[in-house]
């Protein structure tokens, strides 16, 4: 049922992206690190399940403090068993890069969304650089099988925008013979150079989009940080907040880096009444607390340099168009395709069982408004990112919404659930 008002404060749960690279590139470290505010999302718990069978010691508590031991560059051992990355596509391909540089043999796998998502985009300059990697389908889909060792640096034009990517090869440069180049056709989030970099790497930037990395004699240092909160994880609520015709939402703590704050970006071209407060600095990391109020929004055009810092909150997006006057037109977001769930399509089939005027594209989705959504029985496609857009959705619909597979928030937000009962009792 509709929520009639919409006031709290909401501290969402450490960034994924962040957690994930601190729990590999501390392993490969030398010495102890202490990660408060690491997510305990079901991906960031596989990473950890990963790196501890490849003789990596860690401990996370409940309040999400991770005490990580780095084993140094190397010190990885070959593990004994097939290395299971569950749900988590970032889990997966930063670790290719990583083995690929090990003298071991590994396999990586996943569940059916893993072994069903593209691999070659990683597969491919890693075979470049010398890797020895055989997967299924043309060598394009997990489970992975890597034979490491014996890289040679590179350099290498990305001809899709891609953080996991781009982080998978910086991460094999550090065991190449040379130096390894990434280019990018767009500039995607950032957390991965900001870290090595801290961690005593030998990065540089060139011109436009391009990270250099070289191997070097040392081991990284060992880094403990505190994880912000993930912007990903907010985003719900930025939105709820915006659409929503009496509400004032606060998100304490959530990391604002400029690669991944294409969210706030969409929603303030649109006409949303959103402040970022407190602003400070949480290691190499900007963050802020971010105040949403009820918002009259427009349609615009989401495009560009935008999608890649707004990729995975571009189903939110669609959402905030329903209740924007005008037409709101998504593009050059394919990517969007190839996510947990075909994201194109999941998002305009279940918002238009909710009465919404959207259309899908090739590329994209155009999403006409304002529409006023309806209750109906939708499906979370056993996506995370579409469970909690539903949830958005159900809190401004008119009537009951039953949201099939809603349980797939544990993936990156375990108490999504929760903090929604909270901000939305009546």
């Amino acid at each position: 049922m509709p929520a009639t008002q919409l006031r709290g404060t909401i501290t969402p749960p450490g960034d994924k992206s962040i957690s994930h690279r601190a729990a590999i590139f501390n392993a490969i470290s030398s010495g102890q690190a202490i990660v408060e505010g690491f997510q305990q999302g079901a991906d960031c718990k596989s990473t950890l399940r990963c790196l501890q069978a490849l003789g990596v010691s860690s401990s996370l508590d409940e309040q999400g403090t991770l005490k990580i031991k780095g084993v140094g560059g190397h010190g990885l051992a070959e593990p004994s068993t097939v290395l299971s990355c569950g749900n988590s596509g970032t889990t997966i391909r930063i670790l290719t890069g990583l083995l690929a540089g090990q003298p071991f043999h590994s396999v990586l796998t996943g569940d059916a969304s893993i072994r069903s998502r593209p691999m070659g985009r990683v597969i491919e300059p890693l075979t470049q650089m010398g890797a020895n990697i055989a997967a299924r389908e043309g060598c394009t889909k997990a489970p992975i099988s890597i034979s490491g060792g014996g890289l040679k640096g590179m350099s290498y034009e990305m001809p899709v925008a891609s953080a996991q990517v781009k982080t998978a090869l910086l991460v094999a440069g550090l065991y190449a013979d040379g130096e390894t180049s990434v280019t990018e056709p767009a500039t995607t989030r950032d957390h991965t150079e900001r870290m090595l970099q801290a961690m005593g790497a030998d990065i540089s930037f060139g011109d436009g989009p391009r990270i250099t990395i070289r191997p070097s004699q040392r081991d990284l240092s060992s880094l403990s940080l505190r994880v912000p909160g993930d912007i990903s994880s907010a985003a719900p609520w930025l939105v709820l907040g915006a659409i929503h015709l009496d509400a004032e939402i606060r998100l304490e703590g959530v990391c604002v880096n400029p690669t991944r704050t294409g969210i706030i970006d969409a929603l303030q071209a649109m006409g949303a009444d959103l402040q970022l407060e407190e602003e400070r600095t949480w290691g190499a990391e900007p963050v802020a607390d971010i105040v949403v109020r009820s918002s009259k929004l427009n349609g615009t055009a989401i495009g560009g340099n935008l999608v890649p810092r707004a990729i995975d909150e571009l189903p939110l997006i669609a959402l905030a168009a329903c209740f924007a006057e005008g037409e709101t037109v998504i593009t050059e977001a394919s990517e969007l395709r190839l996510k947990e769930s075909d994201r194109i399509k999941t998002t305009a089939t279940e918002l238009r069982r909710m009465g919404a005027d959207i259309e899908e594209r090739p590329d994209g989705l155009v999403v006409r408004g304002p529409t006023p959504l309806g209750a109906a029985t939708v499906s979370s496609h056993r996506d995370h990112r579409i469970a909690m857009m539903l949830g958005a959705a159900g809190a401004v619909a008119d009537g009951q919404t039953i949201i099939r597979a809603a349980e797939a928030v544990a993936v990156s937000y375990p108490r999504f659930w929760q903090d929604y009962a909270q901000l939305t009792r009546r």
